[in-house]
This record gives C-alpha cells, sequence and structure tokens, in this order.
C-alpha cells in the first residue's frame, strides 16, 4: 500500500511539472518551471538576505509544486550569491532582475503579460520596487518588507543596496544612534534608530503608489530583524493612493511567521491574479 501511494504521488507530481527551464540571464541566476497548461501566469520568487537561489531550493518545492498545480509557472530567481550573480547584497541592478523576469515571459507556455512577485526579506523590498518602475507588473506580494532603500551589506555601509538605470538609489545610512545596535547585533535597534533620520527615510522611499496592480503586504509583530510592521503601516500610507487592492496583515510572530501563512498568499493570488 505504501509503495502505492508513493507511486501515485510521483505520477501527480510528474503531470504538473512539464518541464524545467535554466534561463541565460546577464548577472542574475533564472529557474523557470512550468506545469502543463497553456498561456500560464508568471510567479516570480525573489529570496532575501540568505542569497543564492532559495526560491529554486528543494524547501520551497511542495509550495512551487502547489503554484504549479494552481495554473501558475513559477520563475525563482537568484540575484546575489549565486552562479553569475554579484557575490554580495550590494548595489543590485533591479533592471537586470526586470530583464530576467522579462526573458522568462518570452516562453510560449508562459502568459506574457501577467506578471505577479513575491519576496521575502531584502526580497519584499525588490519586489516592491520592480513593482514601483514597471508597469507591467500586476501583482506584488512583500513578506516582512522595507518601506525604504537601505544600504548595501558591505562593511563601510556607505553604497546602496540597489540600483536602477546605473544610478544608486537614496538609502537611509546608519548613524551614529545605529552603531551601539550593530555592535551588539540588534538589527531591528539599528534599523529603528537609522528611521530618526527622516529627511532620508523621505528620500528614500519605494513609490509604491506607483505599482500598476494588487499589492500584499505580510509584516512579523515581534520581528526581531527589522521592524517591518511599523514599516509596512507606513507603506499601507502611501498606497492609499493607489487605485488598485491592497491588503496588510501583521501577524503574531517573528520575522519568519509570515512564510507560515501561505493561505493568505494563495487567497491573494486567486482573487487579484487568478491563473485563468
Amino acid at each position: 500500500m505504501k509503495l502505492l501511494v508513493l507511486l501515485l504521488l510521483h505520477l501527480c507530481l510528474a503531470a504538473t511539472v512539464r518541464a524545467q527551464v535554466r534561463l541565460h540571464t546577464p548577472h542574475v541566476e533564472s529557474q523557470l518551471y512550468l506545469g502543463s497548461g497553456r498561456h500560464q501566469p508568471l510567479v516570480v520568487g525573489l529570496g532575501g538576505s540568505e542569497g543564492g537561489n532559495a526560491w529554486a531550493s528543494s524547501h520551497w518545492a511542495t509550495t512551487r509544486n502547489q503554484l504549479l498545480a494552481k495554473g501558475y509557472a513559477f520563475l525563482a530567481i537568484g540575484y546575489f550569491g549565486a552562479p553569475g550573480t554579484p557575490d554580495t547584497l550590494n548595489k543590485i541592478a533591479v533592471e537586470a532582475v526586470y530583464q530576467a523576469i522579462k526573458a522568462a515571459t518570452k516562453n510560449p507556455a508562459v502568459a506574457a503579460h501577467r506578471i505577479a512577485l513575491i519576496g521575502g526579506s531584502r526580497g519584499g523590498d525588490l519586489a516592491l520596487l520592480l513593482g514601483s518602475y514597471y508597469p507591467d507588473i500586476d501583482c506584488v506580494i512583500a513578506l516582512v518588507p522595507s518601506h525604504v532603500v537601505f544600504p548595501g551589506h558591505t562593511a563601510h555601509f556607505s553604497t546602496s543596496l540597489w540600483t536602477y538605470q546605473g544610478r544608486e538609489l537614496p538609502f537611509v545610512p546608519v548613524n551614529e544612534a545605529a552603531v551601539p545596535y550593530l555592535m551588539k547585533r540588534d538589527l531591528r535597534g539599528a534599523f529603528t534608530a537609522m528611521l530618526q533620520d527622516t529627511a532620508a527615510e523621505k528620500k528614500a522611499a519605494i513609490r509604491v503608489e506607483n505599482i500598476k496592480g494588487a499589492v500584499l503586504l505580510l509584516s512579523a509583530t515581534a520581528d526581531e530583524i527589522s521592524p517591518s510592521a511599523p514599516m509596512c503601516a507606513k507603506l499601507m500610507e502611501r498606497l492609499r493612493q493607489h487605485r488598485f487592492p491592497h491588503e496588510h496583515h501583521a501577524l503574531v510572530g517573528s520575522h519568519a511567521e509570515p512564510l507560515k501563512h501561505f493561505d493568505l498568499v494563495f487567497a491573494f493570488l486567486e482573487k487579484n491574479f487568478p491563473p485563468g
């Protein structure tokens, strides 16, 4: 009986996944997963500061397969710390990631004009930036994101984490108030102190009101990495100008809490980015 169950599971997965295609995209590692349908809307997965291509790992295989079974194509993107990508999360070119997404839409099985993004932590920031710059992004889901651009992850913190069209994006710098928190590895305290620089915060804000599609934010009330709940509240203030659907769920728990609530992600996709 156990062997029969395993065989049936294998056959179901084989029916769901038709192809895995490694795309050749400059400065970005891209793995495209395709189901068996035609005109599959594209969902793009963007990892965080862990680096590599997190969404292509076995850890996310179940979630990928669930999306494929629902009728989506899935693109896993690594934008640093993966083969052919920058070594450090610093001065990452937003347009390089966008061009990788566009390369995936050229596959004949993909619905070229239907794109949704899912990003966690720094990947959430990237998803919001992509949506704010490119009007063909239909849906953005950001888990524990920031509302501003922060410095790149270097020893000196003197450069921006992101660039656009060859220019560094304005960022909130490390100030004196943040140094004691950094010394004791209190990241949330450091980010909170940095945001006391309200002039820099305003200049570095991600213009989420420019996104031409639905936006879902999931934050964590006891986030030990960043003040994600208050930062998402500030994003929602900007999204009040937004004529597309937008939601924020502040979940009780730590930085990883939203990863336990993909039911909210699937429900949001079904409502605002249905595969049909």
